[in-house]
């Protein structure tokens, strides 16, 4: 099978601990990804989010590295997308820069080049979310939901 991968990358005027928050508090999470969701942030540790109402997002945590680098799988548990819970596998790091943070998202394993374009988008709008949220700005209710 050929797998795709998306990469997004974003500057945030903020510490990468500041950042890296928002990938280890459940409350801080759901703040700029997704509607309810139950999160063991630890190696091996699951996670199941709610992140539109119509999409279930599932996987596990592989490594936590604080403040640099998390990496868990991904997929989707209700079937509506061709990428199954934990299929995939999303790897963000964190780098400080003089004024902030640089943010690469990096989605390995996907199955075609739709899935790509459809998890492109989805994490070009989730990073941009993110970025507000960890600059100290509230992004509004998310109009995905």
């Amino acid at each position: 099978m050929n797998t795709e991968t998306v990469t997004v990358e974003r500057h945030i005027a903020a510490r990468p601990e500041t950042v890296f928050s928002f990938f280890t508090d459940r409350d801080k999470w759901l703040s700029w990804m997704g509607r309810d969701g139950e999160f063991t942030f630890e190696p091996g540790g699951h996670y199941r989010t709610n992140v539109t109402g119509d999409n279930v997002a599932e996987g596990r945590f592989v490594e936590i590295d604080p403040f640099k680098r998390l990496v868990f799988t991904w997929g989707w548990a209700d079937g509506g997308m061709p990428v199954p819970a934990g299929s995939t596998t999303v790897e963000i790091t964190l780098e400080p820069v003089a004024d902030g943070t640089l943010l690469r998202l990096v989605h390995r394993g996907l199955p075609s080049a739709e899935a790509c374009a459809a998890h492109r988008e989805g994490w070009t709008h989730y990073v941009q979310r993110l970025t507000i949220r960890a600059e100290g700005g509230d992004p509004g209710p998310d109009d995905w939901m």
